[in-house]
């Protein structure tokens, strides 16, 4: 591997969903991609690469394992430390969509084809859907989706939604000159209510924004512009891949056709301070899920994320 940036690369300490602080380490940092066709590593060795002037280390993020790894250890003269493992969706788009649509059990495409009907009898017709993908169609798509990030909790809880930069709005427009992305917005009406942003890399759709209006949440819009956002890429057949990126949740093992296990190392160089952050890390973590956990058992954590976007 030898295609890293270097970054500042925060280790967040949460109690629950909401960090306290961050203590920064710079390090040399890679995201595996699909495309790469990286084998599953049988274990975690340290890159061989050279460190860079005040790099602290290595991150690699969305590295495929063969088997659940160790969270803590050491490589030569590094400690490594998993962040996080978890199965890595995505959905293979050289199939039909027949044979896609064959892959979900007749309950699941029911409830699918109910949550469909549902908002088509609420828009009173055919389902309102648009797609951009021309360099002259980014900057309708780029406001649409602004409109409704504003309103999303990824955008403010999370701080995850669309980039609100004339930068991203250039990236997009470029992108769109070489066929390499795709926006979808979804509407009632004329008013948009739900998005989905996918950046293109080597044949590979990357699940990058998805949002919806909270207003807008009993008729599962964030669900049925997923469905209409698919079917209209397997007719497309444009793509291999669509990439569900890092992480685990309903939506996306609802969706995915495959799976691979994957993980987020850092490779700290051996010191005292280092050994030191990783294990406050660690301790701070176990805290915070129980903290977590004990909230959703006794119904507050709801009520708070509630609360922070009614005044938001």
């Amino acid at each position: 591997m030898t295609d890293w940036t270097y970054q500042d690369v925060p280790f967040k300490f949460q109690l629950s969903d909401w960090t306290l602080f961050s203590i920064r380490r710079q390090m040399q940092v890679r995201a595996t991609k699909l495309s790469d066709k990286t084998p599953p590593a049988t274990h975690l060795v340290a890159p061989s690469d050279a460190l860079i002037e005040k790099s602290q280390g290595f991150a690699i993020r969305a590295l495929p394992v063969a088997e659940e790894q160790p969270t803590l250890g050491t490589s030569g003269n590094y400690i490594f430390y998993t962040q996080l493992q978890y199965r890595h969706s995505f959905i293979d788009l050289g199939l039909s969509f027949k044979e896609y649509q064959d892959k979900f059990s007749s309950k699941t495409r029911a409830t699918i084809n109910r949550k469909l009907r549902k908002y088509a009898e609420y828009c009173q017709g055919p389902i309102p859907l648009a797609v951009y993908k021309k360099p002259d169609e980014m900057k309708v798509f780029f406001d649409l989706a602004r409109a409704v990030s504003k309103k999303t909790y990824q955008e403010k809880l999370l701080d995850a939604g669309v980039p609100d930069s004339e930068e991203f709005l250039r990236e997009m427009e470029m992108l769109a000159t070489l066929n390499r992305v795709r926006g979808y917005v979804l509407f009632d009406g004329d008013r948009p209510i739900s998005y989905l942003y996918c950046p293109v890399e080597n044949g590979v759709l990357i699940y990058t924004y998805l949002g919806y209006d909270p207003d807008y949440f009993k008729l599962s819009v964030g669900t049925v512009l997923q469905w209409l956002a698919l079917k209209q890429l397997f007719e497309e057949s444009c793509f291999e891949v669509f990439d569900f990126t890092e992480g685990q949740s309903e939506h996306k093992r609802l969706f995915a056709t495959h799976e691979i296990r994957c993980a987020n190392v850092i490779f700290l160089k051996k010191s005292v301070r280092n050994l030191s952050l990783i294990c406050s890390h660690l301790v701070m973590g176990k805290l915070s899920r129980w903290i977590g956990g004990t909230l959703d058992e006794l119904g507050f954590k709801a009520r708070i994320k509630h609360f922070i976007r009614s005044v938001q």
